[in-house]
């Protein structure tokens, strides 16, 4: 039995885990806002600026969930998504390679994993929009979607 995903159902479907991602996380960072912005303190990276990152990164994250919320404004939203998960994705590699002191100012169940973890999740999320995006563009055929699998 084969199973065959339709264009419109994987881009879909890949908005929808963007859209739960980002909001689940800008909850997470809103909820826990001192915590939030103590861990972005003791980053190098932000501690510069961490007052005006503690308010930028969960208001972007809502930002683009409503870009991957309406069909007009969907392309935007995964370029978008892809740009952020890819700066979320390089910050966790750099402080995997060069820090010593990794504070991790993730909120909620993510908060929870392993960087390796973090990493691994960030890259499969990166994969996604950059999916979403690719998918969005006008006339690439239905039978070239990578979601086709061969179920037995």
């Amino acid at each position: 039995m084969k199973l065959k995903m339709s264009r419109s159902t994987a881009i879909e479907t890949i908005s929808g885990l963007l859209i739960l991602l980002f909001m689940y996380t800008a909850i997470s960072k809103f909820v826990s806002f001192k915590t939030f912005m103590v861990m972005l303190k003791l980053s190098p990276l932000v501690k510069s600026h961490f007052l005006f990152v503690a308010f930028a990164v969960p208001i972007v994250e809502i930002i683009i969930s409503g870009l991957l919320f309406f069909q007009r404004t969907k392309k935007i939203g995964f370029l978008s998504s892809f740009i952020l998960m890819l700066i979320f994705t390089l910050y966790i590699a750099y402080f995997m390679l060069f820090a010593d002191d990794k504070p991790c100012s993730c909120g909620g169940v993510i908060s929870q994993m392993t960087w390796g973890q973090h990493l691994v999740f960030n890259i499969f999320f990166t994969f996604l929009a950059f999916l979403g995006y690719r998918l969005m563009k006008k006339g690439q055929p239905e039978d070239n979607l990578p979601f086709k699998a061969a179920i037995q």
